[in-house]
C-alpha cells in the first residue's frame, strides 16, 4: 500500500518497546530534509497562529509562523480562459517569525551546524501543549553550553506565542549576547513540480511600518492583493539581574531585533522569556496600523503580567479539558496510544474557535495546498470535533455561514440561478481551484457540509445553530441539486446527476458519481426534514428563513421527489454498486511503484486523462458513502463493494486509508481494519507519504479517530441515539475512547470479553449496543458481553489450474516458446511470467509486444491455434501422476468439508486436462476460456464460477499462483489464496507454498 521507506529516519523513541504516551520526543540531531519534517511534526498553534518547530538558534528556510487570517490573492493566469473558471487563488502565506533567537560569545556568533552536538532531545507534550528542547553543544573552538527552550501557543490567548528560553555555560566564561528577532524576510513556497505544495505568489507582504527600542520591536505589514493589515510585536519578560538590555536594531528588509547581554562563568545561566503577538484585519476593512499595533500591545501587556510557568499552566489546564472528553486509551500499545492522541493534539490546537476559518488541509503546519479549506474538514475533520469538543465543531460551520453569500456567487459563475456552490478550495470563500475537473466539479462538497450540520446538531442538540444561519447554507445548497441532475426518461425517470467528479479524484468528469448521488439523496432528505422540524419548533424563524429564501413547500417537495428517484443502481454480475457510469466499463491500470522512490502517487506521473481511462481509484468513493451514510445499507452489500474497490484503489489519497479500515470494520475484517487503521494512524509521524515536510495531514488524523471510534468501536447516530458496536483488534488488550452526546459524556472501554459503558457527565442516557437499547445512569458502570463479528460463511471453493492442480504451466511456456522461436520472437522468462494465468489470445498479444511487424487478425488466429497444438500434443500424454503433490487432497477435503469446489482456467483445454489427470469427478463446475468474453485480471471468470455454483462471490475463495488470478479473484469479491513464493502474489490474503499446504479448516472453523 504506502511506502515505508521513511521510517528509517522517522522518530526513534515511537519504535521504543515502551514510548511515554503523552510525549513525542526525537533525540537525533536533524540531517537535511528530516528538518522540515519534524518543523512539522513539532508545530504548535490554537487555531488563530501557527508556528513551526525549528529551533530558535536555527534560522531555516522552512520555518514559518501563519494566521488564520493572513493570506494574499494571486491571479491565476490561463493560456485560454472560459467562463466560470477561476480568477484567483488564496495562499495562506508566511508572517514574522517570532521564534529566532540568535547567540553570540564574545564576537563570535553561534552556528549550531558548526559545533558538536553532545546530547539533544526535542519533545512535545501532549498533555501541557508545550515544546521542550534541550541541547549540549561544543563550539569549534571547544567551549561547552547547554541551551534549554520551551515554547508554548496558548490556547487561552489567539494571537500570541511564549518562549522560555535558558542558556547555561559549562565550561565558558565571558559575555554571551541573545539576539531576539522578529524575522519578516520570509517568501512563500514554490511549488516546482508538486501541485500540492503551495503557488506562485504574486505580491504578498510588504513591510510598511517597523520600530524597535528597549520595550518593544514591532512591524506592520500589508498584502498587496487581498488588502490585509497586519502588526506584530515581541517584547521580554527578564526575571534575572545579569541580563541586560543591550541594543535594538531595525532593518527594513529583514525585520526587528533586540540584543540582551551578560557575563557567564561555567555554572551559571542566563534566562530570556519572549512574547510575540499579532493581529491582522479582515480584508479591505477599516482597520488602521496604529489600532493594530494598539492590539499587539496590549496582548503583549497582558501577557507580561504574569511569567511563562503561570501561561504554562494556562495552557496544561485548556488542553486537560480536551483529553478529558476525548480520554484516548490504548492498554497494551504505547506506539497506538501516542499516535492517536499525537493526532488530536494536532487536530485540535489548528483548528480555529470563532468562526473565523475552518480546518486547512495542513492546518496550521506548513504550506501545503496553500492553506486551503476542503471537504474533508466536514467529512473527516469536523465529525471528531462534534463528539469530543462541539465548539470546534459549531466554529467550522459559522465559517460556511459567514460565507454563504460567497457560494452563492460561486453557483452563478457556474450557471446555475439559485442556490449555492461551496468553493472547492478556498480561503475567503472564493473557488480556488485553476483545474475544474478535479476542482469545481466536485459538487458533492455541499452535501458533505450537509452531512457535518447534522452531525453536529443531532450529536449537541444545538437548533438555535440552525436559525442563526445553518438551516439557509442547508436549504440553498440542497436546491442546486435540482439545478444540476435531472430525471432520465432513459433510466426510467430516475434523477441523474450529470458530468460531476466524487472524492476519487482519478475519475473526473462522470455520470451519477455513486458518493455524489448517494450523499445528494442523504442532503435532500435532511434538509425537507430540517423545514419540518423548523416549521413546528421555531414557526417564527422558520417564517423569516423560508421568506428571505422565498422557500416553498412545492420546493420541499420536490426536494423529497429527488432523493426518492436518485438514480442508485446495482451491476447484475458483480452485485456491487458501480462507481459511476462507465466505471466498471475501463480497464484497470496496471500500477508498478518502485519502493525504493517512496510514495509518489500517479497524479505526479501520468497525465490525467491515462488515469481517467482506467479503472483506478485514488480512493473508493463507494466506501466513503458507506462511512458518511451507510446505516441503511447491508453488510453483505458493504463487504461484496469492499472486496472490489480494494482491488482497484491505490490510496494515493491520505484519506483512503481510514475509510477502508472503518469499511473493514464494519464488514468484519478485522485483520485490514487494523492494517488500515495503522496506516491512517501513522501518515505523518512515520512520514509514510513522504511530504509530511510541507505540514501534516489533518484529514488522516482526524481518520485515526474515526477508525477507532467509527470503526472498531462501531460507533454511529441510529434514530437520533448514539449507537456502538464494539470489536477488540487483536494486537490490544483493551482501548478506551469518550464520547460528547448533548450534555453527556460516554466512556466506552472495550476489554477482552466485554464492554464497559459509563455515564461521566449527565443523570440519564439512552444508547445502543448492538442495536439493543442500553441505559445508563451517573455514577454505573454498565457491563456487556463483547460481540465477536461473524467471520463470512464460506460455502465453496474455486481453484486455478496451471500451477495449482497441475503443473502446466511449463507447457504452455514450452510452446510458447517453440512459437517465439518460429516467427523470430525472443523469448525469456520475464515474459513466461506474464503469461501465468492469461488466456490465449491475451498471452499471444504479450507475446507479440516484441514483433518487428505488425500480424492480421486471420495471422493471429493462425498463430494462437498453431500454439494450442503444440500444446495438445503435450497433454495427450498427462495422467493422474501429473497431480502436483497435494492438489487431489487439497480438493477432496474441500469436498469432504460439505464445500463445493469449481474450476476457473484461463486454458480452453481445461475440460480435457481434468480428464486425463482423473480429478473430472471432483468439481461441481468447471468455467474456462470458451465461457468467458474477459480474461484475468478482470473477475468474469470467477463470477461465473460462483454464479455456477449458485453462490454469492462473498461465499467463495479463490486459490492462484498468478497475480493477474489475484487481482480477478479480489474484483470478484472473494478472498484469495496464493500458491507459491513469488513476490508478484504479495496481495494475496493467504501465501501458502505450495497447494499441499491448503487447509480448508483455516477457512471454516
Amino acid at each position: 500500500m504506502h511506502s515505508h521507506d521513511a521510517q528509517a529516519v522517522a522518530m526513534e523513541p515511537a519504535y521504543q518497546a515502551s514510548p511515554d504516551p503523552w510525549r513525542v520526543v526525537h533525540a537525533q540531531r536533524p540531517k537535511g530534509f528530516e528538518q522540515a519534517k519534524f518543523e512539522s511534526l513539532f508545530a504548535l498553534a490554537n487555531g488563530t497562529l501557527g508556528v513551526r518547530g525549528a529551533l530558535e538558534e536555527d534560522r531555516s528556510p522552512t520555518q514559518g509562523t501563519f494566521l488564520t487570517g493572513v493570506w494574499e490573492r494571486t491571479p491565476i493566469e490561463y493560456h485560454e480562459r472560459f467562463p466560470g473558471f477561476a480568477r484567483s487563488t488564496d495562499t495562506r502565506i508566511p508572517v514574522p517569525d517570532g521564534v529566532r533567537i540568535g547567540l553570540r560569545l564574545g564576537d563570535a556568533p553561534v552556528y549550531l551546524r558548526e559545533g558538536e552536538w553532545l546530547a539533544f532531545e526535542q519533545a512535545l507534550d501532549l498533555r501541557t501543549g508545550c515544546l521542550e528542547r534541550t541541547l549540549r553543544w561544543r563550539s569549534p573552538s571547544g567551549v561547552t553550553l547547554q541551551i534549554d527552550a520551551e515554547r508554548i501557543v496558548p490556547l487561552h490567548a489567539p494571537n500570541l506565542l511564549c518562549i522560555r528560553y535558558r542558556v547555561t555555560s559549562i565550561d565558558y566564561t565571558g559575555p554571551i549576547t541573545l539576539e531576539s528577532a522578529l524575522v519578516a524576510d520570509i517568501s512563500a513556497a514554490d511549488q516546482g513540480d508538486d501541485p500540492r505544495i503551495g503557488a506562485r505568489i504574486q505580491g504578498g507582504l510588504t513591510i510598511t511600518a517597523s520600530d524597535a527600542d528597549r520595550t518593544l520591536a514591532s512591524i506592520c505589514q500589508r498584502t498587496q492583493s487581498s488588502h490585509i493589515r497586519l502588526a506584530s510585536g515581541q517584547r521580554h519578560r527578564l526575571t534575572q539581574p545579569n541580563l541586560a538590555f543591550a541594543r535594538a536594531i531595525v532593518d527594513d528588509s529583514e525585520g526587528v531585533q533586540q540584543h540582551y547581554v551578560a557575563e557567564l562563568q561555567p555554572g551559571e545561566s542566563v534566562l530570556l522569556e519572549k512574547f510575540v503577538a499579532y493581529a491582522c484585519s479582515r480584508p479591505e476593512s477599516g482597520d488602521t496600523e496604529a489600532s493594530l499595533l494598539d492590539t499587539v500591545a496590549t496582548t503583549l501587556e497582558r501577557a507580561l503580567t504574569v511569567d511563562f510557568d503561570t501561561h504554562r499552566a494556562d495552557q496544561a489546564s485548556a488542553w486537560a479539558v480536551f483529553w478529558n472528553a476525548a480520554d484516548v486509551e490504548v492498554h497494551g500499545d504505547n506506539p497506538v496510544e501516542q499516535a492517536l492522541r499525537f493526532n488530536l493534539f494536532h487536530l485540535l490546537q489548528s483548528t480555529p474557535r470563532d468562526g473565523s476559518g475552518s480546518a486547512a488541509a495542513k492546518g496550521l503546519t506548513g504550506e501545503g495546498y496553500e492553506g486551503h479549506y476542503f471537504w474533508d474538514a466536514e467529512a473527516f475533520i469536523l465529525p471528531v470535533f462534534a463528539f469530543t469538543s462541539p465548539a470546534h465543531a459549531r466554529s467550522m460551520l459559522e465559517y460556511r455561514v459567514n460565507t454563504l453569500d460567497r457560494a452563492r456567487n460561486h453557483a452563478r459563475e457556474m450557471n446555475h440561478p439559485a442556490g449555492a456552490l461551496y468553493a472547492w478550495r478556498t480561503i475567503s470563500g472564493d473557488e480556488c481551484s485553476a483545474y475544474f475537473p478535479s476542482g469545481s466539479a466536485q459538487y458533492h462538497i455541499n452535501a458533505a457540509i450537509a452531512f457535518a450540520i447534522r452531525l453536529y446538531v443531532e450529536s449537541s442538540g444545538d437548533i438555535d445553530f440552525l436559525v442563526r444561519g445553518g438551516a439557509e447554507v442547508l436549504f440553498e445548497t440542497a436546491r442546486l441539486w435540482h439545478h444540476v441532475g435531472s430525471y432520465n426518461p432513459r433510466r426510467g425517470g430516475a434523477f441523474c446527476i450529470c458530468q460531476v467528479t466524487g472524492p476519487d479524484e482519478y475519475t473526473a468528469l462522470v455520470d451519477n458519481n455513486y458518493y455524489t448521488n448517494h450523499m445528494a439523496q442523504q442532503h435532500l432528505r435532511y434538509a425537507a426534514s430540517v423545514a419540518l422540524q423548523l416549521g413546528r419548533e421555531r414557526p417564527q424563524d422558520y417564517a423569516r428563513i423560508a421568506t428571505t429564501l422565498e422557500l416553498s413547500d412545492r420546493e420541499i417537495a420536490a426536494w423529497l421527489a429527488a432523493a426518492d428517484a436518485m438514480y442508485l443502481p446495482v451491476d447484475p454480475e458483480l452485485g456491487i454498486f458501480p462507481q459511476d457510469d462507465d466505471f466498471l466499463n475501463k480497464p484497470r491500470l496496471p500500477i508498478a511503484r518502485p519502493s525504493e522512490h517512496g510514495h509518489r502517487p500517479l497524479l505526479l506521473q501520468l497525465h490525467p486523462l491515462t488515469i481517467y481511462r482506467h479503472q483506478v481509484c485514488k480512493q473508493a468513493d463507494v466506501l466513503q458513502a458507506f462511512v458518511l451514510a451507510g446505516n441503511g445499507i447491508d453488510k453483505e452489500s458493504k463487504r461484496r463493494n469492499f472486496d472490489y474497490y480494494e482491488g482497484v484503489t491505490v490510496h494515493d489519497s491520505t484519506l483512503s486509508a481510514s475509510t477502508f479500515s472503518i469499511v473493514a470494520s464494519d464488514v468484519g475484517y478485522t485483520q485490514k481494519a487494523y492494517a488500515y487503521f495503522l496506516d491512517t494512524l501513522r501518515v505523518d509521524i512515520d512520514n509514510l507519504h513522504g511530504n509530511t515536510s510541507h505540514g501534516v495531514h489533518m484529514a488522516a488524523m482526524a481518520g485515526s479517530w474515526l477508525s477507532l471510534a467509527w470503526g472498531f468501536g462501531g460507533m454511529r447516530v441510529v434514530d437520533g441515539r448514539p449507537a456502538f458496536a464494539p470489536t477488540l483488534p487483536a494486537a490490544w488488550n483493551s482501548y478506551r475512547f469518550g464520547v460528547r452526546w448533548r450534555d453527556h459524556h460516554i466512556r466506552v472501554t472495550v476489554k477482552k470479553d466485554r464492554v464497559e459503558y459509563a455515564l461521566t457527565e449527565g443523570a440519564q442516557l439512552d444508547i445502543l449496543h448492538h442495536g439493543d437499547t442500553v441505559a445508563l445512569h451517573a455514577g454505573h458502570t454498565v457491563n456487556l458481553p463483547l460481540h465477536t463479528p461473524a467471520r463470512p460463511l464460506i460455502k465453496g471453493v474455486v481453484f486455478d489450474l496451471d500451477g495449482v492442480i497441475a503443473d502446466t504451466a511449463v507447457v504452455h511456456h514450452a510452446a510458447w516458446k517453440r512459437l517465439a522461436a518460429e516467427i523470430g520472437i525472443a523469448f525469456d522468462d520475464s515474459v513466461g511470467e506474464r503469461l501465468k494465468g492469461v488466456d490465449r489470445r491475451g498471452s499471444l498479444d504479450i507475446l507479440l509486444e516484441r514483433s518487428p511487424r505488425a500480424y492480421s487478425e486471420d495471422e493471429k488466429e493462425a498463430l494462437a491455434s498453431r500454439k494450442n497444438d503444440y500444446y495438445r500434443q503435450q497433454i495427450e500424454s498427462f495422467g493422474p501422476h501429473n497431480l502436483l503433490p497435494g492438489a487431489h487432497h487439497a480438493i477432496e477435503s474441500v469436498r469432504r468439508a460439505g464445500l463445493k469446489t469449481a474450476l476457473a482456467s484461463a486454458s480452453r483445454n481445461a475440460p480435457l486436462l481434468l480428464e486425463r489427470l482423473g480429478i473430472a469427478d471432483l468439481f461441481d463446475y468447471v468455467v474456462d476460456a470458451n465461457h468467458i468474453s474477459r480474461a484475468k485480471p478482470d473477475p468474469e471468470i470467477f463470477l461465473a464460477a460462483a454464479r455456477g455454483l449458485g453462490l454469492e462471490p462473498s461465499e467463495c475463495i479463490g486459490v492462484e499462483d498468478a497475480a493477474a488470478g489475484i487481482a480477478s479473484i479480489h474484483a470478484a469479491g472473494m478472498k484469495a489464496v496464493g500458491i507459491g513464493q513469488t513476490p508478484a502474489l504479495a496481495e494475496a490474503d493467504l501465501l501458502l507454498p505450495n497447494v499441499a499446504a491448503f487447509d480448508i479448516s483455516l477457512f471454516t472453523t
